[in-house]
Order: structure tokens, then sequence, then C-alpha cells
């Protein structure tokens, strides 16, 4: 397997795992479970954001382009009136 299908394959599934973590987080009662939950989920964020990089550098991954202000001003009114 070569090393982009390996890189994208593991942003996949870190990806898929901080779903998870949320749904855990959010249904847990427990501060104790919560707090191990928590600290789990933003490592992972942390090791999925260094691993973007990773493969944005070596052209693995081209992410979307920038929202235009237009854009961003619309997704912030729609926002703020809920």
């Amino acid at each position: 397997m070569e090393e982009k299908a390996i890189v994208n394959d593991v942003l996949s599934s870190v990806k898929s795992n901080l779903k998870e973590y949320e749904g855990a987080i959010i249904e847990t009662a427990n501060m104790e479970l919560r707090q191990a939950l928590q600290n789990l989920r933003n490592s992972s964020e942390s090791f999925q954001y260094e691993l973007f990089k990773l493969a944005e550098s070596k052209g693995y991954y081209t992410p979307a382009q920038n929202a235009t202000q237009d854009e961003i001003v619309a997704v912030k009114n729609e926002v703020s009136n809920l």
C-alpha cells in the first residue's frame, strides 16, 4: 500500500472516531468518563490536524477553497437566527 493511501485511510478513520467520541461525550453522565472521552477527542483532533497538514504538504489532500466573505456573512446570519 502506498503512503498516500495509508495517510488518507488513517485520516478517514480518525474523522470517524471523532464523531464517535462526540456521540459518547454527549450521552455520558459520569463526569470522569466524560472528561476522559473529551481528552481522547482533543488528542485525536490534534493528531488529525497534524496528519492533515502532512497530507496537504505532500499533495495527498487538497482542501476546499476558502469561503468568500459573502458566504461567511450568510452563514453567520443563518446561525444567529437559530
